[in-house]
């Protein structure tokens, strides 16, 4: 029976893989800061909660060991992370930090953990969740999109490396997803002299018919584990018809008319 291990998965995306892979007979360690207060997962047979705040060296350090400890283990989805949104201006060195070590560096800490016990076996894989925020860019997410797209070239880089081990790296790149990301998971830094250009985006961001092309958690979770199970060298798998449809945009008008588009969209 194969086994994943995924961070981030008291809810959304991360709680969606955990039950769709338990569903499909894997073995799951699924980590979250606070296990004690999960009250679903601990219910299903083949997975396991541990603890883990991806920012925290020392408890990646035992919480990978304690995984490792229950056998091998075939594929680590990283999908720990939140969003800071608004103005960069007015972003505190508290909030940039807090987003760089959460969805950059704990990714890349959690990876190196698991690579040696990777390579011993000759096999595993490792899946990230992106963003389709990691292929292009939209106004007020500069922080975010920084981590994004530095997860995607990361990646690509590794997968070179890592692939001479028998070692694969790919990554998820959603779109709009209908979860409490927005409410629950994001952080939002203002200023006065940019109100109006903020509350157009919030607007557009909120509309109704704009949310309605989102996917679900769930749906989400079908591309991941196609990604862990297709047998495929392929690198990026772009999640969602909102993200697809994007991107396939992006590539045939070019990035500068594009650029314009989404101006045009958000900014008014």
């Amino acid at each position: 029976m194969k086994k994943i291990f995924i961070t981030g998965a008291s809810s959304g995306l991360g709680k969606a893989t955990a039950k769709l892979f338990a569903a499909q007979g894997w073995n799951v360690i699924a980590t979250m800061r606070s296990p004690e207060k999960e009250n679903e997962l601990d219910k299903i047979n083949n997975i396991t909660l541990l603890p883990l705040d991806v920012t925290d060296t020392e408890q990646i350090k035992s919480t990978t060991e304690k995984a490792i400890a229950t056998g091998p283990i075939d594929v680590v989805f990283n999908n720990a992370g939140y969003g800071l949104g608004g103005v960069f201006e007015a972003a505190t060195d508290e909030q940039i930090t807090r987003q760089i070590n959460t969805n950059l560096l704990g990714v890349m800490r959690v990876t190196q953990a698991f690579i040696p016990h990777f390579r011993e076996k000759k096999s595993g894989l490792f899946i990230s969740t992106t963003s389709i925020g990691g292929l292009m860019a939209f106004p007020f997410f500069s922080v975010y999109h920084a981590t994004k797209w530095a997860l995607e070239g990361w990646s690509e880089s590794l997968a070179f490396e890592l692939g001479t081990h028998g070692i694969q790296v790919k990554t998820v790149s959603p779109g709009g997803i209908a979860t409490d990301f927005a409410g629950r998971s994001l952080d939002m830094s203002v200023h006065a002299a940019y109100a109006n250009d903020l509350q157009k985006l919030t607007e557009v961001m909120a509309n109704p018919e704009r949310r309605k092309n989102y996917s679900t958690a769930e749906q989400i979770a079908t591309v991941v584990y196609e990604a862990a199970t297709d047998g495929k060298s392929k690198l990026r798998y772009v999640a969602g018809e909102d993200a697809k449809a994007m991107y396939a945009q992006r590539k045939e008008v070019g990035d500068e008319a594009f650029r314009a588009g989404i101006k045009a969209l958000f900014m008014g």
